[in-house]
């Protein structure tokens, strides 16, 4: 017996062929919690950017959660803030607002369950807050036509609470009809739901909203848009903490309060402003305490000459010293040039004591892992956490990059004999089963075997013997559909040598692309492009 097999032969009655590595869920359960560092992610339901995928499908929009979820706490966050009311509607049940469109398709129809209700008991499940995240003033992104809202939607109801601009539908801020309504619908939701925040994004005033002539953006009408502003703001926050102190108010104003040309308290910056573009006064809501938090978008990468990272990091810092305001960065990964240098931002933001952690936009980058963000962040915290008090694991985990996996089947030659092998699409490769290759391949020259080892964690393949561990005699069923990839921390050795190649984890089975196999234990692959036939040659070796 070669030496390899003495070395393995005591784990061969109990090798499983499956990986044994931590799952996504159980890999983070001992991520900080939010109030150590925030670790939070924007899902974004307008236009369904983020979630749904699917209309009116309670089970599929169910599990289609459940996996985004997964996928975001295998990175290593703690928070999701979801996009409960993007248009003057609603995610869950309310006596004020509509059902949204966004479920269904109809705006107004009930999509047959309570989806926030779902969502906090998920996220909760996993140790994650649950931040529910409204437009307050919102009706429309496109379209003024009343009819086209549903019969119970405030804004039919009270065409007088209405701005138009830009082809589009808004509360108007200056109603106080309109700001005890979303007072209302803010109190409905921490009344009746387990929320940890409610979370206001960055559009107040529509942006740009014409001054009337002969007035500036400092006179008596702008002072009046920001004063109505700043009375939401306010009365939002004393009416949550008469309900529950306990639930956070947050805000994601603009990255830019006002340049340093604008006002001398302002940014060395050159950007749009938001004091002046939506009418919203970021630094006064600090400063006045009417937020719990305060998450500017500074979606810009260093260097920018109009708006660099740091320099903004740092203008609010300063704001936020002093205060009772926590201060979290919002980042703004859908640009690939913030994305690419994901790191250095969070390097940057170590080195002021005011920010306490960030938010990410959009939950869609990360999985697409956008200028390799999503791998970046995960590294970055799976290292952070190794070392930080909260974890001290006894076996540090290897990093995992969360991706998604697209499900299909493929007809491989196997010199000349079709098989037909189970993989998934990864970032445009094709990943396939390590066993079935293996038998596949059993009984030509470059037959092997292949036995997960517990006591090391590891793979090992032995070249020359055949498959015969768990065999069923025939390819797997294809499980499911598409779903969730890890990169696997599994180690894997070649007759008793390490090796390194790319592999995921999918369902605790492990995938590799073929040509990587291929070059370990030396066959062909051939691409017949007429017929669009990928093979496997094992009369030949492995050429790149």
């Amino acid at each position: 017996m070669k030496k390899w097999m003495k070395q393995i032969a005591g784990a061969l009655m109990t090798a499983l062929l499956t990986i044994g590595s931590v799952s996504m869920v159980s890999a983070y359960a001992q991520t900080p919690p939010a109030d150590e560092e925030m670790r939070a992610v924007w899902i974004s339901t307008v236009y369904s950017a983020d979630f749904p995928s699917s209309l009116n499908d309670a089970e599929a929009q169910k599990t289609e959660f459940i996996e985004k979820l997964d996928q975001a706490q295998a990175l290593g966050l703690n928070t999701v803030v979801v996009q409960i009311r993007p248009k003057g509607d609603a995610f869950y049940k309310s006596e004020l607002n509509p059902w949204s469109a966004v479920l269904t398709g109809t705006q107004g129809q009930d999509p047959g369950y309570d989806p926030m209700a779902f969502m906090i008991e998920e996220a909760h499940k996993r140790g994650m807050e649950f931040h529910a995240w409204m437009n307050p003033y919102r009706i429309t992104t496109s379209g003024t036509d009343l009819a086209a809202l549903s019969a119970d939607n405030m804004a039919r109801q009270h065409p007088d609470w209405i701005l138009t601009y830009n082809n589009a539908m808004y509360y108007n801020p200056a109603k106080e009809e309109v700001k005890q309504y979303i007072i209302d619908t803010v109190a409905e939701v921490v009344e009746n739901y387990d929320v940890d925040a409610i979370h206001f994004d960055d559009y107040f005033y529509p942006s740009n909203y014409p001054i009337p002539e002969g007035e500036n953006r400092d006179g008596a009408t702008a002072n009046a848009r920001r004063d109505d502003v700043n009375d939401l703001v306010r009365r939002v926050h004393q009416k949550i903490k008469s309900i529950d102190d306990s639930v956070a108010f947050g805000i994601s104003p603009m990255g830019i309060w006002k340049n340093n040309t604008s006002d001398a308290e302002g940014s060395e910056t050159s950007g749009t402003e938001g004091y002046y573009s939506v009418f919203g006064d970021a630094k006064k809501w600090i400063e006045e305490g009417w937020v719990d938090y305060i998450v500017p978008q500074i979606y810009w990468e260093t260097g920018n000459q109009h708006a660099d990272y740091e320099t903004l990091v740092q203008w609010w810092n300063n704001v936020v010293d002093g205060t009772d305001v926590d201060l979290y960065i919002g980042h703004g990964i859908y640009k690939d040039t913030v994305a690419g240098e994901i790191i250095k931002e969070m390097e940057i933001n170590e080195k002021y004591d005011q920010v306490d952690g960030s938010f990410f936009f959009s939950l869609r980058d990360l999985l697409q892992d956008r200028e390799g963000v999503a791998t970046a962040l995960q590294q970055y915290y799976a290292q952070k956490d190794a070392t930080s008090d909260v974890t001290q694991p006894e076996q540090p985990q290897e990093p995992m990059s969360a991706k998604t996996a697209y499900a299909g089947r493929t007809n491989l030659q196997v010199d000349g004999k079709t098989v037909s092998l189970e993989t998934y699409i990864i970032d445009d490769y094709s990943y396939f089963k390590l066993r079935d290759v293996a038998r596949a391949v059993t009984g030509t020259s470059k037959q092997f075997d292949t036995v997960w080892v517990e006591a090391d964690l590891a793979i090992h393949l032995q070249t020359g013997i055949p498959y015969t561990i768990n065999d069923t005699g025939n390819a797997d069923v294809m499980q499911s559909g598409d779903t969730i990839a890890v990169s696997s921390t599994a180690k894997l050795f070649l007759d008793g040598e390490a090796q390194q190649a790319t592999a995921y984890t999918i369902r605790d089975y492990t995938y590799y692309k073929l040509r990587d196999i291929a070059k370990l234990v030396d066959f062909g692959v051939t691409w017949d492009e007429g017929t669009a036939t990928i093979g496997i040659d094992t009369t030949s070796g492995y050429t790149a």
